[in-house]
């Protein structure tokens, strides 16, 4: 009887949050769970197309074609957060992503990264609360998290930050590993 109780009280118990609770809206308007990618390594980036950082689009896409037999998948995340700098429609974006810089990872449909109509995913990437692990405001275009196997957050890069430099190399390494 103690054992039966003691089950139901766990089982009351909220699981942790991970990237795995939320759906997103493809750039191509279908409804995608991300518990699609379970079990894969995740680099969320929030990108915009007139950035002085959008060429990073091309390192992002050499990480992916590297990585993603390994069990990588990059997802991009427009967002029109910072000096209007994605202003597009989501065909615009893709158009623009597929003919300037050939990316092939998966882009989701614009939304936003911060402020009062921030995305509940990217309240979840951005806050220890919710995510466990670390606060990390997004400050501009181009902010990157790094995502475990099992969905939760491990770190964050500045948008400053290339996909090229060791630190990040490593820490996704590390977590392919796992």
């Amino acid at each position: 009887m103690k054992f039966i109780a003691l089950f139901i009280l766990l089982s009351m118990v909220p699981t942790s949050k991970s990237v795995y609770d939320f759906k997103m809206q493809s750039i191509d308007g279908k409804e995608v769970a991300l518990e699609t990618y379970k079990g894969k390594v995740l680099l969320f980036v929030n990108v915009a197309s007139k950035c002085g950082l959008t060429p990073q689009y091309k390192d992002i896409q050499a990480l992916y074609e590297k990585y993603k037999g390994k069990g990588l998948v990059v997802l991009g995340f427009p967002a029109n957060n910072f000096m209007g700098q994605e202003p597009g429609s989501d065909k615009d974006i893709k158009e623009f992503c597929s003919s300037k810089y050939d990316v092939t990872f998966p882009m989701f449909s614009k939304i936003s990264v911060k402020g009062s109509d921030q995305h509940p995913l990217y309240k979840y990437l951005t806050s220890k609360d919710e995510n466990g692990a670390i606060d990390a405001k997004v400050s501009w275009n181009f902010q990157k998290f790094l995502v475990s196997k099992s969905g939760k957050v491990i770190t964050s890069f500045g948008p400053q930050t290339s996909v090229t430099e060791a630190d990040v190399t490593k820490a996704i390494e590390a977590a392919l590993a796992q």
